[in-house]
Formats: C-alpha cells, sequence, structure tokens
C-alpha cells in the first residue's frame, strides 16, 4: 500500500499585503528555512515568485488564493 503524502498548510503574506495560503510537503522549520533562502536573494517579496522558488525544491507546493466571500 503506498504511504499517503502529508500536507501542511501556511498563512503567507507578501509585500503587495496580499493573503494566500500555502500547501507543501514541508513541516515549518523547512518551510521557514526555504523563506530565509528566498529573502536572501530577493529584495521584494511577491508570493508568486516565493511558490516558483519553493516548487524546485517541493513540486507538491500549491499556492491557495484567499477570496473574501460575504452575503
Amino acid at each position: 500500500m503506498p504511504t499517503k503524502t502529508k500536507f501542511y498548510y501556511y498563512r503567507i503574506y507578501d509585500d503587495k499585503e496580499q493573503f494566500n495560503y500555502i500547501k507543501c510537503t514541508f513541516q515549518e522549520k523547512k518551510i521557514r528555512a526555504t523563506l530565509k533562502k528566498y529573502e536572501k536573494a530577493h529584495q521584494v517579496y511577491y508570493n508568486a515568485e516565493f511558490m516558483e522558488f519553493l516548487k524546485k525544491q517541493d513540486p507538491k507546493a500549491e499556492l491557495i488564493d484567499v477570496t473574501p466571500l460575504s452575503y
């Protein structure tokens, strides 16, 4: 029986104050280390660009847009 991949979800804000969730296989310590590597190479932070960076290390990573819903 194949092992089931465990996913972790994180909230992330970028420099445009865009709010997203990230779904990835990295535990908190590893995602924080990955974010630090990204920050060293970039002056401004955008979620879409960070996802491109993250997907190189975790191909299963996804960016989840959060859209407000009101009624």
